[in-house]
């Protein structure tokens, strides 16, 4: 596909993604961390638990299902533009913790986040009277892994895969920190933000997610907070990252069946959109020489293919944190 016929496709579905992403919010009661008083030498040894971490915007709460056999590798799990407040949607409309439930692999699932691209605002939004400011990244590189690892998980083995909102936060999170992720994996993401009216796209979609302002975001258009946070721009930070990108191209298939004829079709346009976002990252690391694995397939925009999407990622998460 030509850059100019990605630009007029992106032109035309940018208006349609905002009733794509509409969803009631869901509220969420406060809760405090209750007191580690010393650190541990190694994780629990399986099991599911909810912690709540103290950050800057407040306790989060984290669902974790802890190493098969306490080892202290992690995978972080991130949610989607819908994120609930009070649950990871990986977690209700996944079968991810019973893919890696025999795994000696920590999973991570950070909830709440809603239209926040799990990056640092600038300000709150100034059009839906936020409290306070998101420091999505600050929380998912200092902040969590800091508490974790009073558990015993490691704040340097780590792996991090999302999809959609996630999928690009992400590539974008392992490569300003490659001291922590070892493996990145992005699914049906929105991996090149800074290209003509995605902008725009995302502005109706963060709208309709809960009235949040794109310019308090990363402020104006193109500007280096954009590029900063762009995983197509970023690409020669994720030279040598083990690396998964998948995506749809919009055509739906049988996984699509359950979700009705006006969800598959917002389904389709969005993941039309992503495709298109994943051949341009797919043709910059090529040029540049960057090895990753990317699949584009049939698919929409729906999670029974992140599904199918993380299940093709576990061996290669397992091997790049040296999980056997």
């Amino acid at each position: 596909m030509t850059e100019r016929a990605i630009r007029g496709r992106l032109k035309k579905t940018g208006a349609v993604l905002a009733a794509a992403v509409l969803v009631p919010w869901i509220g969420a009661a406060a809760a405090t961390a209750a007191p580690i008083h010393a650190p541990v030498l190694r994780a629990p040894v399986g099991g599911y638990q909810d912690l709540f971490v103290p950050s800057s915007m407040g306790p989060i709460k984290v669902q974790v299902q802890w190493a098969a056999r306490g080892g202290s590798a992690a995978l972080y799990v991130l949610d989607g533009l819908r994120a609930p407040a009070d649950h990871s949607q990986w977690t209700t409309d996944t079968d991810v913790l019973r893919q890696f439930a025999g795994d000696n692999v920590t999973l991570v699932f950070p909830v709440g986040g809603r239209s926040s691209f799990y990056t640092d605002w600038y300000r709150p939004s100034s059009t839906n009277q936020q409290a306070t400011t998101y420091k999505w990244e600050t929380f998912l590189t200092r902040e969590l892994p800091a508490f974790l690892e009073r558990y015993g998980v490691s704040r340097t083995n780590n792996a991090i895969v999302g999809a959609s909102m996630g999928g690009n936060a992400a590539l974008t999170l392992a490569g300003h920190h490659r001291d922590q992720f070892k493996f990145a994996g992005s699914f049906s993401g929105f991996v090149h933000p800074t290209f003509p009216f995605w902008n725009e796209a995302m502005r109706a979609a963060m709208w309709d997610e809960g009235n949040f302002n794109v310019d308090d975001m990363w402020g104006p258009a193109g500007g280096p907070t954009w590029r900063r946070n762009d995983a197509t721009v970023q690409a020669e930070l994720l030279r040598g990252l083990p690396m998964y990108v998948s995506t749809g191209n919009g055509l739906p298939g049988p996984l699509d069946l359950p979700n009705g004829v006006g969800n598959t079709v917002n389904a389709m346009v969005l993941e039309q959109m992503t495709a298109a976002a994943t051949q341009m990252f797919r043709d910059r690391i090529a040029a540049g020489g960057i090895a990753a694995r990317i699949d584009i397939g049939n698919g929409t925009h729906t999670w029974p293919y992140w599904q199918q999407a993380i299940a093709t990622a576990r061996p290669m998460i397992l091997d790049a944190l040296g999980v056997h």
